[in-house]
């Protein structure tokens, strides 16, 4: 069955905000000492590694990008094997892999939602 795959830092939603009715496999879930504080993120994150099928895609996108926190620049980002996807708080950018113009316009909104240029680091 074809999936997307990517990884979610759990400190990115909103506080008190849950993600509920999409199914999703859970492949990883690892904390490290990544974040930078000097922008107010705190410095251990919880990375965890999913999987979540096509036909449900539409419904993670959309119960992502209303759970993750406006506050700080959070986006999850994810792939399919013909599809990048670059998931904001209120904003959802989906792209062709490997389109540079696509990327241009995700890396535009994270740059002026406050994302650290270091951090706008999403494979294709």
């Amino acid at each position: 069955m074809a999936t997307v795959s990517g990884s979610l830092i759990a400190e990115s939603l909103k506080t008190g905000e849950s993600i509920e009715g999409v199914p999703l496999v859970i492949d990883k879930i690892v904390r490290a000492e990544v974040g930078d504080v000097e922008v107010g993120q705190p410095l251990t994150w919880t990375f965890i590694d999913f999987r979540v099928d096509l036909g449900h895609v539409d419904a993670w996108v959309d119960s992502l990008s209303a759970a993750l926190d406006e506050r700080g620049g959070w986006y999850c980002d994810f792939r399919s094997s013909d599809e990048t996807f670059v998931v904001f708080a209120g904003r959802v950018f989906r792209y062709p892999r490997g389109d540079a113009a696509g990327r241009a316009r995700a890396s535009e909104h994270a740059r002026n939602v406050g994302v650290p240029i270091r951090q706008i680091d999403w494979r294709e």
